[in-house]
């Protein structure tokens, strides 16, 4: 329903323009000194009341706006001559050109071109030579009024328009629509003092003020957007629009300050109020944010609000805010709410990466424990089993596992130093290592000599422990699994096998990339090993996933990136 009035308005208004364009131009071929041009015009200025964009017609008029059509009205009555109807013309002219660009539709803007174009020569090729008394000018313009015209008033009645719907209410643009007025106007006028200081005749005045007004325009064409290294027009227009009371690149420049200084959003939000509140048009300002609200200065009675995602900011000004001062305003509050929500997020973040941290340390810590209570479960089987080397193993693990609890306790106290990891040497850990899971049936392979570099013992020692758990436990639903595990020094690689069955695809494909959910929880120890691993210059891979050979491998970047060159 809405777009079926909507349409119909628009039409409305077509034929409004066609019916006022008709009677002005009788009113013009009947001439000023007809009885009939006082009602003709009349009708003419109602018509356009009704059809006019600056006030909307369900509005009601109020009284400067009823005491500006009473005037007008009254001009046309008593005071009505050429330069009357020149300037009205004149008036019309940069009120349709100025909403050309409302519509998008390419026969509605036909149709206000072809109204352009029927105004101008009225107003150039009829008006003008009567206001001049060039009778030359004046016979070609009866001919033009009487033949020519009325072809274009009827093309323009049987132009195709379609239901193009603008939306909200048809504005103006008011620049535009004044800067074709005064064009307009130096036209004439430029005619006039060639007639009057050169002597020429209308149309060889009118002749050369088009020339030189092309000229002048093609001028300042070249001047908006130049090539050859000048700024341009456009640039310095741009920078006086951007600049509000203040240098726009100084404040803004303030304001990136203020973001790279203050800790916290909230502080940021302070900082930048206080300095949009410097601004000398302000009287004072309000605030209200998911960080709390406050207000600066005075309150007064030109208030202007603009809300931003949850950002609400109420500016008071000291004179009225003009369209131009009110467009500056958005801009600068979105520029405010664009860093502090940025603030907002980089807090946000701080906070994810201090629990992820917490939340990975956790984990690892986890694992060492389960570990530590593994051997701990073991130390407990040996103690209470009769064998002759039951004492001896005890005196072998023990300090191991002393060792594994002062690590861990370490850890605990300090959870995000944990990347300071004790260092020991390769033949050491491995020796440590065998020594550790000699009750397993396990088959090592190692060169016969190990260099002594340094490894970080608790990335190894989880990593490993991890591996040898997973394949333990697959062990226990099928004895015959062989485990296996293989060092190489140069590179450093370290490879864990056994001769189960395979990780299952949809498991394998994000075993070390994220945290996987499976029936005997294989999955988020290792992502938070290989994590580990990541950060301290390793990487840990599943080399092959088959039936009878499923390997991880651990191996040094450096090692890598050295075998590739």
């Amino acid at each position: 329903m809405l777009t079926l009035n909507m349409g119909s308005h628009l039409q409305r208004g077509r034929w409004m323009l066609l019916a006022m364009l008709w009677l002005l131009h009788g009113a013009l071929l009947l001439g000023i000194e007809s009885p009939w041009v006082h009602p003709l015009l009349l009708a003419h200025l109602g018509l356009f009341l009704l059809w006019q964009p600056l006030w909307r017609g369900e509005r009601r008029v109020g009284g400067g706006a009823f005491a500006f059509i009473m005037l007008a009205a009254m001009v046309a009555m008593f005071w009505l001559n050429w330069w009357t109807v020149a300037l009205w013309l004149t008036g019309l002219f940069g009120l349709v050109g100025a909403r050309i660009f409302v519509f998008l539709d390419r026969w509605t803007r036909l149709l206000y071109l072809s109204v352009m174009v029927y105004l101008l020569a009225v107003l150039l090729l009829w008006v003008v030579p009567n206001l001049f008394t060039a009778q030359s000018t004046i016979e070609v313009g009866h001919i033009l009024m009487w033949y020519a015209l009325p072809v274009l008033l009827l093309a323009m009645t049987v132009l195709p328009v379609n239901k193009e719907l603008s939306e909200g209410p048809q504005t103006v643009d008011f620049i535009y629509g004044l800067l074709l007025f005064m064009l307009l106007a130096l036209v004439v006028l430029g005619s006039l003092a060639f007639m009057t200081l050169a002597r020429l005749e209308y149309l060889d005045a009118l002749l050369r003020t088009l020339f030189l007004v092309g000229l002048t325009l093609l001028t300042f064409g070249v001047l908006w957007n130049p090539r050859f290294g000048f700024s341009g027009l456009q640039v310095m227009f741009s920078r006086y629009l951007l600049n509000v009371g203040t240098p726009f690149e100084s404040w803004l420049t303030q304001l990136t300050e203020a973001a790279q200084r203050e800790p916290d959003a909230a502080a940021y939000l302070r900082r930048a109020v206080s300095l949009l509140a410097d601004f000398p048009w302000l009287s004072g300002l309000s605030w209200q944010s998911p960080d709390g609200g406050g207000q600066l200065g005075k309150f007064s009675d030109h208030a202007a609000l603009v809300q931003e995602d949850g950002l609400r900011l109420t500016l008071y000004a000291k004179r009225p805010l003009n369209p131009t001062l009110l467009l500056h305003i958005h801009l600068l509050v979105q520029l405010i709410s664009y860093f502090y929500h940025a603030k907002h997020r980089e807090q946000s973040l701080r906070d994810i990466t201090r629990l992820q941290a917490v939340y990975e340390t956790g984990s690892r810590l986890t694992h060492d424990l389960k570990n530590m209570l593994q051997s701990l479960l073991s130390l407990t089987a040996i103690a209470q089993s009769r064998e002759e080397r039951a004492q001896q193993l005890l005196q072998q693990q023990l300090p191991l596992l002393t060792q594994h609890i002062e690590m861990t306790l370490t850890k605990l106290q300090q959870p995000l130093l944990e990347s300071e990891t004790p260092l020991l040497a390769l033949n050491v850990w491995w020796g440590t290592l065998r020594q550790r899971n000699q009750h397993q049936v396990i088959d090592w392979h190692a060169p016969a000599s190990l260099p002594d570099k340094n490894i970080p013992a608790a990335l190894f020692d989880c990593i490993i422990d991890n591996l040898i758990d997973n394949a333990l436990r697959k062990r226990q639903s099928a004895t015959s699994i062989t485990i296996s595990i293989e060092i190489q020094p140069e590179p450093l690689r370290l490879i864990v096998c056994d001769s189960g069955d395979p990780i299952p695809e949809n498991i394998a494909a994000n075993l070390l990339r994220s945290a996987v959910v499976s029936e005997n929880g294989l999955g988020i120890g290792l992502y938070q090993a290989a994590r580990w691993a990541e950060q301290l210059g390793y990487r840990l891979t599943l080399i092959s996933n088959r039936v009878g050979k499923v390997c991880f491998e651990l191996r040094d970047n450096e090692g890598m990136k050295g075998r590739r060159i």
